[in-house]
């Protein structure tokens, strides 16, 4: 595994080249990633599901919205508390997260699972009360033990109406990582109740203007105006949460 890991982190990060944030008189400081300031500078990880991931996600339009911030979206489809870690996805994060050493750069982790955890999905499922929460811990204690810092994000509401109401069976798993917070010291986004409120005013039609185009047309993915629309969302949670990320802010992607 020692061996593999340099070559799994570069053929992860050569995948992260449309993933990083867009910042004036950029450099190259690693393959897939081109920041400005990295020095100085923070660095953000998301780490979570298809719905933060590139192409079907909010991630890579989030990671747009950073200037002098090195954004790395490793974020991927499918992938739940348990799999992301078995499959060998988290040691990427963790490599990235102790580089440098004791002069390692700030790096803020944006953690993000629910949709692949529900029943019925093997080799993904967990089971809310005894393996989700312990899952999502030991992510936290991970982070803390590299000297980073975590934020917590509620998964992202699906956009089903039934007889004009829109259901949220995502918010048991939201709740379990609100309490998760709160045991173990680091800031929630509660993506979960801020966007359902926000699809639930839009109505059926308006939801499905936020979803890719046919034929991949679904009402949990994203297209290029739900990964606006959700990624303005989370920025605004964030420096909510981390007010020192306000001064990185740019326009709208």
């Amino acid at each position: 595994m020692k061996q593999l890991l340099p070559l799994l982190l570069c053929s992860v990060l050569g995948t992260a080249t449309a993933q990083t944030s867009p910042a004036p008189a950029a450099s190259a400081t690693r393959t897939g990633e081109t920041t400005a300031n990295v020095a100085t500078g923070p660095r953000l990880i998301l780490v979570g599901d298809s719905t933060m991931a590139p192409r079907s996600g909010y991630g890579n339009a989030l990671c747009a919205r950073f200037q002098q911030v090195a954004c790395i979206n490793l974020a991927r489809g499918g992938r739940s508390s348990k799999s992301f870690r078995a499959e060998g996805l988290w040691a990427t994060v963790l490599a990235l997260l102790n580089e440098g050493g004791p002069a390692r750069q700030k790096t803020l982790v944006l953690i993000q699972f629910g949709h692949n955890d529900q029943p019925g999905k093997p080799g993904r499922s967990t089971d809310l009360a005894t393996e989700f929460g312990p899952n999502m811990t030991g992510y936290v204690q991970d982070v803390k033990a590299a000297g980073g810092e975590v934020v917590l994000v509620t998964p992202l509401t699906r956009r089903t109406f039934k007889n004009g109401e829109l259901g949220n069976d995502l918010r048991p798993w939201a709740e379990s990582l609100i309490k998760l917070g709160a045991e173990q010291g680091v800031p929630v986004l509660d993506l979960n109740a801020i966007s359902h409120a926000a699809v639930a005013a839009m109505g059926q039609d308006g939801a499905d203007t936020l979803a890719e185009a046919p034929p991949r047309f679904d009402r949990t993915h994203l297209g290029p105006k739900g990964a606006a629309f959700f990624s303005e969302q989370v920025m605004e949670g964030l420096v909510k949460l981390k007010p020192e990320l306000a001064n990185a802010r740019t326009l709208a992607p």
